[in-house]
């Protein structure tokens, strides 16, 4: 599973590095309040764009399971407590305490003894 992981990132980072070359010399003007025009190398606005709309996902993302994990420690803690006042019962067998096995049921249309 690792391997594919890697693959991906390696394949995902092929893609940018293909993107950045094609487009490097692409340049974007952006017009900006007070008539200042701010000019962007294109693939740098393009990974910029996409980080601002990645990286607030991915700490909420981060947030949710950090607050799962202490709720479910949480609540193991709870469990091992509950566990260590009110110990399981034993569940002993049939043959435990009558000595021997219980008998099978009659089948359906043989004589009853």
């Amino acid at each position: 599973m690792r391997f594919l992981k890697v693959l991906f990132w390696l394949l995902l980072g092929g893609l940018v590095a293909g993107f950045v070359i094609y487009n490097g010399d692409e340049r974007v003007n952006i017009r900006l309040w007070g008539g200042l025009i701010a000019d962007f190398s294109l693939p740098l606005l393009v990974i910029l764009v996409f980080l601002a709309g990645f990286l607030p996902s991915l700490v909420a993302y981060q947030t949710m399971r950090w607050r799962m994990r202490q709720r479910f420690a949480g609540l193991e803690r709870a469990l091992a407590d509950l566990r260590a006042v009110n110990p399981p019962a034993a569940n002993p067998s049939w043959e435990a305490i009558s000595g021997d096995a219980p008998a099978a049921p009659p089948l359906i249309g043989e004589a009853q003894p």
